[in-house]
């Protein structure tokens, strides 16, 4: 599967637009994670507990949309994107979500 930012893939022409797909994590904090971020926050610097688990909802939404684009046939994802979002204190979405294509090679 091709999973790219862009609305082409050189070499290829898109055959059919099979529509958009997505795929979203939510995440909750952790209160051993919580209390590392305040001590790290005081001292200044990255928050790896916190880079570390969007990290992993980000591979996992990216994985759900992947499924989906899967089970429509299609051989790439173009114009992907991420977002983010705040559902409840202490807990945040990620979203992966992009279009659905098949692909001809080009001559």
């Amino acid at each position: 599967m091709i999973i790219v930012t862009t609305a082409d893939i050189q070499g290829s022409e898109i055959k059919n637009t099979l529509g958009m797909v997505r795929g979203s994590s939510i995440r909750s904090r952790h209160i051993g994670q919580d209390i590392m971020a305040v001590l790290r926050n005081i001292a200044g610097g990255e928050v790896i507990e916190y880079t570390k688990m969007l990290a992993e909802a980000r591979e996992q939404a990216l994985d759900r949309m992947i499924e989906e684009a899967q089970t429509l046939e299609a051989d790439a994802v173009i114009c992907v994107r991420f977002q983010t979002s705040m559902v409840m204190a202490g807990a945040a979405e990620m979203l992966a979500y992009g279009t659905a294509v098949t692909l001809e090679p080009t001559s």
